[in-house]
């Protein structure tokens, strides 16, 4: 499990079989704790420690509520990214790069990754530091633990979050964060935490909740360890003709000349320019924005697999690192509604694509079922499921 965000946890609630329905514990919450100490010891967490930290321990009931009620991924791109790239994140991101130059600087030469990058995260994720969550962190992920739906996902965050204690890392009592057990600046599950703070101001613990500085170089060592590459881009904004093979957007990388010869030009109308390849990302089909997407890209798959988020925080990150503000499209784009979304993704499965779940986000298994059924019905393939492949399908 790699660093998620609230965000990303919504989806994975979504894709669960009992996303829409209720889920009744077999099993009292005291028992729970009881029978899962063996297996917290059997990971190394010492017995005093799991006590200790446990013996107090209640469900929170609000948890189970709004981790059965998540819709975010229902917004659209455009939608979603006005809302988190506002004016008041763009200033204070600019602002802090300035302020902080130095720790930007060191952590850039250090991991590779570059301060707009870093600061686009730590903007949408915690308002750079400003709201990291009052939630208890362990009271959280024993509670979605204990919950039938999903324990294989939290029993791990709860051993992770019982290591956090027993090296020193945090408390039990200032180990807060949001109601799905992130915690910190950069809002890292207890696993991810675990896996990839690092004590980066010196002062020998690894504090991602007050460290600007730890967890800002925590985010970069876990980039890098995904693959980021160093000096490379990671998203640009393109102009696309109004006709072209669509079929060739997606997540299949192209070399930059392939996407030259498909009328494809830099954001200002210019000729495209660069080497290397990448994939040409549609986020509302066709008439909507467009970007190159590198292969940097996929590292912002890999903090969270929402398309929209992480086209967002790549978006937000050239912003800040001196690109303009995207343009809207081609023309104007209706969004389905979450229940027309549903609608096609059971007409899709029906057809025999795959499709796993019918939960009204447009996600990349719906926009690859949805590419091939545009092909077969002759419609412009950009990926994206509008009114008229509704009515074709």
């Amino acid at each position: 499990m790699r660093l998620l965000t609230i965000t990303a946890l919504a989806a994975s609630v979504l894709a669960s079989p009992l996303a829409q329905a209720e889920c009744r514990n077999s099993m009292d919450f005291n028992h729970w704790v009881t029978s899962f100490r063996p297996q917290a010891l059997a990971a190394g967490i010492r017995p005093a420690v799991y006590d200790q930290a446990m013996h107090s321990i209640t469900p929170d009931n609000s948890v189970l509520k709004r981790d059965r009620s998540q819709k975010v991924f229902a917004q659209d791109f455009l939608t979603f990214a006005g809302k988190k790239v506002a004016d008041y994140r763009l200033k204070t991101g600019s602002s802090q790069l300035k302020k902080q130059a130095g720790l930007f600087r060191r952590i850039e030469q250090q991991y590779g990754v570059p301060g707009p990058v870093l600061a686009a995260f730590w903007g949408l994720e915690s308002d750079f530091g400003a709201n990291t969550g009052s939630d208890s962190t362990l009271r959280s992920v024993a509670t979605l633990a204990w919950d039938c739906r999903r324990p294989q996902l939290f029993q791990p965050e709860v051993i992770a979050a019982l290591r956090l204690i027993q090296r020193g890392d945090q408390q039990v009592s200032s180990m807060k964060g949001a109601w799905a057990g992130e915690l910190g600046q950069l809002q890292f599950l207890p696993s991810s935490y675990d896996k990839y703070a690092v004590d980066f101001d010196g002062n020998g613990k690894r504090d991602l909740i007050r460290s600007s500085a730890d967890a800002l170089a925590s985010a970069a060592n876990m980039l890098r360890q995904e693959g980021w590459r160093a000096g490379q881009p990671w998203l640009q904004e393109v102009r696309v003709p109004a006709d072209m093979d669509w079929s060739l957007s997606g997540s299949r990388k192209l070399p930059i000349a392939q996407w030259v010869q498909q009328g494809v030009r830099s954001a200002s109308g210019g000729a495209l320019k660069g080497t290397g390849s990448a994939a040409l990302l549609l986020p509302m089909g066709r008439k909507g924005p467009a970007f190159l997407a590198y292969p940097n890209f996929d590292v912002y798959l890999k903090w969270n697999e929402s398309s929209v988020y992480s086209t967002t925080a790549a978006y937000f990150a050239t912003r800040l690192a001196g690109a303009g503000p995207m343009r809207r499209g081609n023309g104007t784009v209706k969004p389905l509604s979450m229940d027309q979304v549903k609608q096609v993704q059971s007409r899709l499965r029906a057809r025999g694509q795959r499709i796993t779940k019918v939960d009204g986000i447009i996600g990349e298994e719906t926009r690859t079922a949805s590419q091939a059924a545009q092909q077969q019905l002759g419609l412009p393939a950009d990926g994206y499921p509008d009114l008229e492949l509704l009515k074709r399908l």
